[in-house]
């Protein structure tokens, strides 16, 4: 399984769905390339689900035969549409490799800007650039299945990237399967407070409930040692999951929870935010769900500052994990289902 060398010291793992889950088990036409656009990141017409489509039918034989895989195809990394990791190329076909056309670049480009929500564009294109050199530098992609005849999804990853397009294809699950984003805005060692990370709010919005805890609620939310980030699977990293329950909490506190939720979901698509919201639901929402801060990472490393801003936090249902790693710089592991 591939890896990042720079963060395999600080226990990131690459992980497949199979160790993420227990137990989990739109026919687009094809439409015409929008040429109105007057840049590739703007909010496309046409949803990514009917790019793909698009994308799928534009390939030569030879280019399906390195980028298209059957729905359950496996190698060593297990059920590849279903792998994830902090830093990998699902395929070596990288977009600006010169093994697609130009047409078929426009075309991912507009696909992958459609998954976020127009107000993240720009955070989103800072954030591949400090990564990977910019949007097209570092990434590749891959299809699953057939676009347009039943179950398909699309699959993007880079440094700090996993994101998919699945047009529901895969059952009870948000986003199509486990996702990763992260930056490493100033360096690989981020200074205290995470000066220009794009997702450091997110952290800032957990952290703003911890402080409205009183001592008791405090030391059930405060756990020692952070489990290693990619140990995403459901029902709690060491078989019970960890933190203060959110149905524990007062009005006022579960009232922040939700913003956190909010911010969590920020920068995602309506559909995506949406499907998440379901997914919740069907288990109980978040009164179902724990928030744990770690006085320490994996590796015993103090949170960064040694401030009492916690690096290191994790807000977790019985088939919702949201796991962010703050130090050296962030991770964010997310894997969320219907149905642990």
């Amino acid at each position: 399984m591939d890896r990042c060398p720079e963060c395999d010291a600080f226990g990131a793992e690459a992980t497949s769905r199979r160790q993420f889950v227990q137990s989990v088990g739109a026919t687009a036409a094809a439409v015409s390339f929008l040429p109105t656009l007057a840049r590739a990141d703007e909010p496309a017409k046409a949803p990514p689900e009917t790019l793909v489509k698009k994308l799928f039918d534009s390939l030569t034989p030879t280019q399906k035969e390195e980028v298209c895989f059957p729905w359950d195809y496996k190698d060593d990394r297990g059920l590849l549409r279903m792998h994830v990791s902090n830093n990998w190329q699902i395929t070596d076909k990288k977009l600006n490799s010169g093994f697609f056309t130009k047409d078929q670049q426009d075309i991912v480009e507009a696909l992958f800007w459609g998954m976020y929500s127009p107000d993240w564009h720009d955070k989103i294109r800072k954030q591949l650039k400090d990564d990977a050199g910019g949007y097209g530098k570092e990434q590749s992609i891959a299809i699953f299945g057939t676009p347009g005849s039943g179950k398909f999804e699309f699959v993007m990853t880079g440094r700090h990237l996993t994101i998919r397009c699945d047009g529901d294809s895969t059952e009870h699950t948000a986003f199509g399967g486990p996702i990763f984003y992260g930056h490493a805005a100033s360096g690989f060692n981020e200074k205290v407070g995470h000066p220009d990370n794009v997702f450091w709010y997110q952290a800032q919005s957990a952290n703003g409930l911890f402080k409205m805890l009183d001592g008791k609620q405090r030391e059930q939310a405060l756990i020692a040692k952070a489990p290693a980030e990619s140990k995403v699977h459901f029902g709690g990293p060491d078989g019970r999951p960890q933190g203060i329950q959110v149905s524990d909490l007062s009005a006022d506190q579960k009232a922040h929870a939700q913003k956190i939720l909010d911010a969590l979901l920020e920068p995602y698509r309506t559909s995506d935010k949406d499907e998440v919201r379901k997914c919740l639901t069907a288990q109980g929402g978040l009164d179902k769900c724990r928030l744990a801060f770690y006085a320490t990472d994996a590796q015993g490393g103090k949170d960064l500052g040694d401030d009492g801003e916690w690096d290191n936090w994790r807000l977790e249902g019985p088939s919702f994990v949201w796991h962010y790693r703050g130090m050296p710089h962030v991770h964010v592991w997310v894997n969320i289902a219907d149905d642990p």
